[in-house]
């Protein structure tokens, strides 16, 4: 199955996977709520990035490149911008995606301790509540081992399972950043 999804994607002369994409100008490829802003600094489309993403996901470890076909003209300046603007957004996204691993990092230890402390306080109160003991005192003795459990069971989750997508997708980006960015003419291209 996944030799026929990386079949997709075409070889070039050195024997590296290609990711297409086809646009009418370099406009095309960036977001248009940015307009004044330089391509060096502008958001790159949703769709282009997405699937770049989903691109880079499919290729995992495999080498490629980016290889842009427009209609317009380009010249070596505008080609220097997007070939430091695609890895300067991916830069973005790994700044963005480290913060987001840590802060789900600190959550999980945060709940980690909570957890453990209410667990600790459900023992105490279990062993001091006894059943001479108003039903309230007993309700929250056990009401605290649930809540414990709870808040362990996030924290676990956390600290076991949910970092490893954010991780995979690091990945991804790191691969889209460091990927070699080419261009070709539109064959179709009305001369310019």
């Amino acid at each position: 199955m996944k030799r026929g999804i990386i079949d997709r994607y075409p070889l070039d002369e050195r024997g590296l996977r290609v990711v297409d994409i086809a646009a009418q100008r370099v406009s095309d490829l960036y977001d248009d709520f940015d307009r004044n802003a330089p391509f060096v600094r502008k958001e790159l489309d949703v769709d282009l990035v997405e699937y770049l993403i989903e691109s880079g996901r499919e290729l995992g470890r495999i080498p490629f490149l980016i290889n842009f076909t427009l209609a317009e003209p380009l010249d070596e300046a505008l080609k220097e911008r997007v070939r430091s603007s695609v890895p300067n957004y991916f830069t973005y996204l790994l700044a963005k995606n480290r913060r987001e691993l840590q802060a789900m990092l600190r959550t999980s230890f945060i709940l980690l301790a909570v957890g453990a402390a209410m667990l600790a306080g459900s023992i105490y109160l279990g062993h001091a509540v006894d059943d001479s003991d108003p039903v309230a005192w007993r309700i929250v003795a056990e009401g605290l081992v649930i809540a414990s459990w709870v808040s362990l069971w996030e924290a676990l989750a956390g600290l076991l399972l949910n970092w490893r997508p954010t991780l995979r997708e690091r990945l991804v980006y790191r691969h889209l950043q460091k990927a070699g960015i080419t261009f070709n003419r539109s064959p179709d291209a009305v001369p310019g």
